[in-house]
């Protein structure tokens, strides 16, 4: 008796394990997914452990830690986020480790209002001022990234180093890659160009005609 209902046990454990592969096809958000995916393997395993399905028992094993790591990296990324969208001081210093080195003598100019957009800087030493809109960056900045987010294919802006400059560049391959390698550096860009962009539409507002 013990042994049929052992028996009853398992398989409805099976069938628990169908119905949560079932139930992820129709889950839209991704934490939700995973952890039913990753319930699912377990059942699956306790089933096809104790039945000797093979072939099922090693897919379920290679599928459980794939769906735990892929938990792990978007609650990581929720992390990075969350923390984000505080009032923290961007870092934008991984650019050192993919962009290519410029050293600019105080005077010159990185790019002339109306050059063609292909890069953005960090600016690791120094300081460079807009010229035109007048804004100063300091050390540990970035400029020339609204390259990446719009439209236009010419600068709209000349910039000049007030002195002695460091920068580094990253043209759209490489800041593509920081991208998709450093999170932490797109979310700082991002929170950069937007903080940019309501600046510019409040300063544009402030100075249209009553």
């Amino acid at each position: 008796m013990e042994l049929i209902t052992a028996h009853h046990i398992i398989v409805a454990v099976g069938w628990l394990a169908v119905v949560l592969k079932v139930v992820t096809f129709a889950v839209n958000s991704m934490i939700p997914l995973r952890l039913l995916a990753m319930a699912s393997s377990v059942c699956f395993i306790i089933y096809s452990a104790v039945f000797q399905i093979w072939p099922l028992l090693a897919i379920e094993l290679i599928l459980l830690p794939i769906n735990a790591y892929r938990l792990y990296e978007i609650i990581a990324l929720r992390r990075l986020v969350t923390h984000m969208t505080d009032e923290s001081e961007p870092d934008f210093s991984a650019a050192m480790a993919y962009g290519k080195k410029r050293v600019i003598e105080a005077g010159d100019v990185v790019f002339q209002k109306g050059d063609p957009v292909d890069s953005l800087y960090y600016l690791a030493e120094g300081c460079v001022e807009i010229e035109d809109q007048h804004v100063t960056v300091a050390a540990g900045k970035i400029f020339g990234e609204m390259a990446f987010f719009n439209n236009s294919a010419t600068r709209s802006a000349t910039v000049r180093c007030l002195e002695d400059t460091v920068v580094y560049e990253l043209d759209e391959k490489r800041f593509a890659r920081l991208e998709y390698e450093d999170p932490k550096f797109a979310m700082a860009v991002m929170r950069t160009v937007t903080k940019r962009l309501v600046a510019n539409a409040a300063q544009t507002q402030a100075i249209q005609p009553e």
